[in-house]
């Protein structure tokens, strides 16, 4: 079912697509040549099936019991993630594979893959606890992505290719709840909250930039959802009552977390010359899913109090 996160997305892409000039917009033709994917479990399409000391692992039902064949395949959903629908809706293919997976085909590797890992995220220390492939580690398998590339449609072509891609780059989530809320080992060097969040937005920024030194220059960065409404947050975070509820304090870090995130990213494009990057609101569509469910076909055998937001 395409939610408004997905049409927001979508939509946030199509404009990205349009503003850079990708050329035809017949409804056959794909918009853009290929899809490229960096991040978390937001964006991990099977690769951490293929990476044996991962934690987190999408091998088991419910996972993908609405895709084709109802078996779990990798990816941290029912179906398709928002990342697959964004391909699907630019014409460019309707799944995209994990680079990890064995026996990649020609055409798989040409139209783009995810690079992205389950529990992954900017600060390399996240990893200790989930044993995914770090953010800073994807653009090494970018590298050998592209030098499979090459080896299919020549350098030229591979170049062209890169430099026409869709980004999506989706992570930190896992950063905040695995080193600073829950495990809070990044307190001790950051006590401030704000201070954490500029760590890791210049992560983030020396991502960007690798990435786009290796050829990419269409990019759409992903901000936070409301982490505090993360059923681990909230039922960590449970007090007396009966019902699970929202952590206010942790939306708010995430909503000031996307404000320098929008700040920024404009500034990272204006030392990139040729780039597009552009900054896709999670938080908002998703806020709006959890507190208005049945709006998109959706209901809850809770009593409203239960999704309401405290401090």
């Amino acid at each position: 079912m395409t939610t408004s996160k997905t049409r927001a997305v979508v939509l946030f892409i199509i404009t990205l697509v349009a503003s850079c000039n990708a050329a035809d917009t017949a409804k056959s033709q794909p918009l853009a040549p290929a899809i490229l994917i960096f991040g978390d479990s937001t964006a991990d399409t099977g690769n951490n099936n293929y990476h044996p000391n991962a934690n987190f692992k999408a091998n088991r039902i419910p996972y993908g019991v609405d895709l084709q064949g109802k078996a779990a395949s990798g990816r941290f959903s029912n179906g398709k993630l928002y990342c697959e629908i964004i391909a699907s809706r630019l014409h460019i293919k309707e799944l995209v594979p994990p680079f990890l997976q064995p026996n990649l085909s020609d055409a798989e590797i040409v139209t783009g893959v995810s690079f992205a890992s389950a529990g992954s995220g900017y600060d390399d220390r996240t990893m200790l606890t989930t044993k995914a492939i770090p953010v800073s580690y994807q653009p090494t398998m970018f590298k050998n992505y592209i030098s499979r590339l090459k080896g299919i449609v020549g350098e030229k072509k591979a170049m062209e290719i890169i430099n026409g891609a869709i980004v999506i780059v989706s992570a930190g989530t896992n950063d905040f709840t695995l080193n600073y809320y829950d495990l809070p080992t990044r307190r001790l060097d950051y006590p401030k909250i704000s201070d954490y969040q500029n760590f890791l937005l210049k992560r983030l920024e020396n991502f960007v930039k690798e990435i786009y030194n290796l050829g990419c220059r269409k990019m759409s960065v992903g901000g936070l959802s409301p982490v505090g409404c993360l059923p681990v947050q909230m039922t960590t975070k449970l007090r007396s009552g009966k019902f699970r509820k929202c952590v206010e304090r942790e939306n708010r870090d995430a909503l000031l977390y996307n404000e320098k995130l929008q700040k920024l990213l404009p500034a990272i494009e204006a030392s990139l010359p040729g780039s597009k990057i552009v900054y896709s609101n999670i938080y908002d569509p998703t806020m709006d899913m959890i507190k208005n469910p049945t709006k998109y076909g959706m209901f809850t055998l809770l009593l409203p109090q239960a999704i309401s937001i405290v401090s």
